[in-house]
């Protein structure tokens, strides 16, 4: 199994990424699925490890793109009384706190060797899912804007200490060799059960399906952490071992990549361009009925549905592409499908604006459909990239800033980007035209970052050659 230190030259082909001197074009040589594997062998410790840490996350992703993204705007809009505007600098406030409290304990986690501990981090998650339970559950009664704020710091500590806690599993429960289909999987379950069930976006639906959710969930959690039972221990014990093997990511080579090194902060430059093209374009898609309508909230569920099958297509795709291919290919794949997708939002609203009774009312559920497979795409990257830029000494911090940074400053860097085109009149074409900007330059840079690289290692192994 890749992770140990005999076997890391496996785990991390040298031709794998562009962050390590090379286009990353390549197939991975060792890339293979162990899963398949510990079934044939009856490993039923290991295989209860994956279905742990999906089912963990999978939780916890769906909580945040449905309770978190879209049912925090109901409340604060519908139930609070506040302004589009002011609700969304409260989400901005959500994001900053978030990132703060996730980097101290992401490098609490390290220093403490907490990263490390099965049973601390089960704790913790505990801890975490009982607070997130008693704020959704009081989440419909908050009528006040110093109670919102509240509720915001609140869940904000919750997040920040939960998702440096849950990305660190990865090490003990998941092989490196199958992060990517991992990651998909996760991908895949949580975005088609958020469109394929149909529900409002209303906090107090989503409140009412998240308790009632949770409250198994919480009883779960206290047995793995505090039950003394002679099996669940050996369980654990079990599992809690695995971070030897399972611990050194893909990505780490014989020199560990440090928070400070180019290896880790491309990526996290990369995946914060992600973040927040996706953010800055799909704030201002919900806010247009004739798009919403069209899609996500459509009342047929057969759009629905379609975009669901999307996501699930979308992180398929991305799993194999990210266990086979480097890094740099599944980035690519990314900011081109961005890219494609808001060339045809505004193709159509141009197509709208000269021939009306052409375009009609709606828009081609092939958008949003496109859309979801960008977004699965760089969901899928998401969950994998963290653990495999780690060790079992760094995925706390790693995990936290990578998150942290790409994830929730790129969403409030895009709130405030978003705020401001709308006090600026900016139209929807407009605002979509800058999307599609940054979706091209990012797409443009990045290819033309590649060809350099590969040319300045040309010229040095010639050199090296003639010399």
């Amino acid at each position: 199994m890749c992770g140990s230190r005999e076997r890391s030259e496996e785990c991390s082909i040298s031709d794998d990424t562009v962050f390590n001197g090379n286009p990353g074009v390549g197939l991975v040589k060792t890339a293979h699925m162990e899963f398949s594997t510990h079934v044939r062998e009856r490993r039923w410790t290991t295989i209860a490890g994956y279905g742990l840490f999906v089912a963990l996350m999978v939780a916890g992703y769906y909580y945040n793109i449905t309770f978190v993204q879209l049912g925090l705007i109901d409340l604060g809009t519908r139930l609070v009384g506040m302004s589009e505007t002011a609700v969304s600098m409260w989400m901005a406030a959500l994001a900053l706190v978030t990132l703060v409290v996730a980097a101290v304990t992401g490098i609490t986690m390290d220093r403490r060797g907490w990263s490390t501990d099965l049973r601390t981090k089960f704790q913790l998650l505990f801890g975490v899912v009982c607070v997130q339970f008693v704020l959704t559950l009081v989440a419909p009664m908050v009528r006040t804007v110093p109670g919102f704020g509240a509720w915001i710091v609140l869940a904000s500590i919750g997040l920040g200490v939960g998702f440096p806690v849950s990305f660190s599993l990865a090490i003990d429960l998941v092989p490196v060799p199958d992060r990517g289909y991992v990651a998909a999987a996760i991908t895949a379950i949580a975005y088609f059960l958020a469109n394929a069930i149909p529900l409002s976006w209303s906090v107090d639906v989503f409140s009412r399906l998240m308790v009632a959710a949770m409250a198994p969930g919480i009883v779960a959690l206290a047995v793995l952490s505090f039950a003394n039972l002679d099996r669940l221990d050996s369980l654990l014990d079990a599992l809690g071992t695995q971070h030897e093997t399972y611990g050194r990511g893909r990505f780490c080579y014989d020199d560990l990549i440090r928070t400070r090194s180019l290896a880790f902060a491309v990526p996290v430059v990369l995946m914060f361009g992600v973040f927040f093209i996706d953010s800055l374009g799909f704030l201002r898609i919900i806010d247009t009925p004739s798009l919403l309508l069209s899609s996500w909230q459509s009342p047929e569920i057969s759009t629905r549905l379609f975009i669901a099958v999307a996501h699930v297509v979308g992180a398929v795709m991305a799993g194999v592409i990210y266990a086979n291919y480097s890094l740099s290919r599944i980035f690519l794949w990314t900011f081109a499908l961005f890219a494609l997708t808001h060339v045809m939002y505004t193709s159509d609203l141009r197509l709208a604006a000269v021939f009306p009774s052409i375009a009609g009312d709606g828009t081609s559920p092939l958008n949003p459909a496109l859309y979801a497979i960008a977004v699965s795409f760089y969901t899928t990257l998401n969950f994998a990239l963290w653990p495999d830029l780690s060790t079992p000494e760094t995925i706390g911090t790693h995990s936290a800033i990578g998150i942290g940074v790409a994830g929730w400053l790129a969403t409030f860097s895009s709130t405030a980007l978003a705020l401001y085109f709308q006090a600026a009149d900016l139209t929807l074409l407009s605002h979509l035209n800058v999307v599609q900007a940054l979706s091209l330059l990012l797409l443009f840079g990045l290819a033309v970052g590649l060809y350099v690289n590969r040319m300045i290692e040309l010229a040095r192994e010639n050199g090296g050659a003639s010399a």
